[in-house]
């Protein structure tokens, strides 16, 4: 959160991250934090829907990216060899989408 760049302006997670602390740094930073409440929370707090889904797809790239035994294993000793291989596998599955386009 603290990286340069742009400033975040949605916090997309899990559960797990349900925490008042989480949600107010969130909103202190100026964005919204878009976290499913657990079941034991007196307050339910809504989330949106169409918004929460891309949380699924970012998880489901991640899950392909990691099937390169390579990257899962993190055999690279250097972080610029390790971005090069992120970027050949993500080469790869974008071309995925090209080969039964017909």
């Amino acid at each position: 959160m603290n990286a340069d760049g742009p400033a975040p302006k949605v916090l997309l997670a899990d559960k797990g991250y349900d925490a008042d602390f989480i949600r107010e740094d969130m909103e202190r930073r100026g964005g919204v934090a878009m976290i499913p409440t657990k079941r034991n929370r007196l307050i339910q707090i809504p989330v949106d829907a169409a918004i929460y889904a891309l949380r699924n797809m970012v998880e489901r790239c991640f899950n392909k990216l990691k099937n390169a035994r390579r990257l899962a294993t993190r055999y690279d000793k250097t972080a610029d060899s390790y971005l090069g291989f992120i970027h050949i596998v993500s080469i790869r599955l974008w071309m995925r989408q090209f080969v039964n386009a017909s």
